[in-house]
């Protein structure tokens, strides 16, 4: 098995790592520092889980690997668009690609069924220049239940969780899926493959959609969200309504409000994603995690007022950003 990391952070360095310890050829693409590190002494990861050494090819040059059976992406939803140079020389008829994005993905729609099949999301894909560079039947869906962050160039510190849940757009039990699950597993990861991973998709979104924006806006940390009484007001309304236009589009995510937001409580005082980019400028991964449901809900008639509301000023936000 040959496997392109396409965006080889935190993330993308970790699955690295693990796959090459379950014997898979691994390629990993980077650049800057972060390159220059993992090429001298390969992918440092630090886990509880137990401290290993994984030496792989990594480059930033994609032509020098050539055709892969899968590219994991690690990128950041917002630079799939633009990622054609580095995916393209990886490809061959069979690649596929493992989009371990947060959000509502661009292949949502791809082989659903039923009135929305094949749907654009303008949100996620505008213009399709996502679904140009990255084609829908290439996808496999990936939803990441890990957390890890790059402790220094070239080393990842595993904090929790292994999970990564795999699987294809039209709900099928694919070839592709269990021979990648099991080279995962072999490395160390759980990784199922489900026939409705789209119910994954809502689960991890409900807190995306919420605490991401809001620790932005804020620059508050989890616990302080969830403790402070008007703010989890807000958050369980955006959660109550995402969930609306789940059950509108027939996904059932076996989750409450106050579990999920029990469960952001207990992470204590991190901060999201989205408030770390923001304090470290770059641009701000909020069309997949709140523009693209308020989309959906337009589509399927579901009142979202909250979530229009938080999106109208985060949106405002994010173009202050990146300016």
């Amino acid at each position: 098995m040959k496997v392109a990391v396409v965006g080889a952070g935190a993330i993308g360095a970790y699955v690295g790592a693990a796959l090459d310890r379950a014997g898979a050829d691994v390629h990993l693409i980077a650049r800057g520092p972060h390159l220059a590190a993992m090429r001298q002494h390969g992918v440092r990861v630090y886990s509880p889980r137990g401290d290993f050494t994984a030496r792989v090819h990594a480059t930033d040059r994609p032509d020098e690997i050539g055709p892969v059976d899968y590219v994991f992406l690690g990128l950041k939803a917002n630079s799939y668009a633009a990622c054609g140079p580095l995916v393209t020389p990886l490809l061959k008829d069979t690649t596929a690609v493992v989009a371990a994005q947060n959000g509502i993905p661009w292949w949502y729609f791809h082989g659903l069924g039923g009135p929305h099949d094949g749907r654009r999301i303008e949100s996620v894909d505008p213009g399709g220049s996502v679904s140009a560079v990255l084609p829908p039947e290439r996808a496999v869906g990936c939803v990441v239940y890990a957390a890890t962050e790059l402790a220094g160039p070239g080393i990842v510190r595993h904090l929790e969780g292994t999970r990564f849940s795999i699987g294809e757009p039209d709900r099928s039990m694919s070839r592709r899926c269990l021979d990648l699950s099991a080279a995962m597993r072999s490395g160390g990861l759980k990784c199922p493959v489900e026939t409705e991973l789209r119910d994954d998709i809502w689960i991890k979104l409900l807190g995306n959609i919420s605490f991401n924006p809001i620790s932005a806006l804020t620059r508050a940390t989890m616990r302080e969200m969830c403790l402070h009484r008007s703010t989890r007001e807000v958050i369980e309304l955006m959660m109550t309504e995402t969930l609306r236009v789940a059950g509108a589009l027939g996904c059932r995510p076996d989750i409450s409000v106050e579990r999920r937001i029990a469960g952001a409580e207990r992470v204590g005082d991190h901060r999201t994603s989205t408030l770390q980019d923001l304090e470290k400028g770059k641009p701000l991964e909020l069309d997949v995690l709140l523009a693209a449901v308020v989309e959906l809900a337009d589509v399927t008639g579901v009142p979202v007022p909250t979530l229009r509301t938080v999106g109208a000023i985060s949106d405002l936000l994010a173009r202050g950003a990146a300016a």
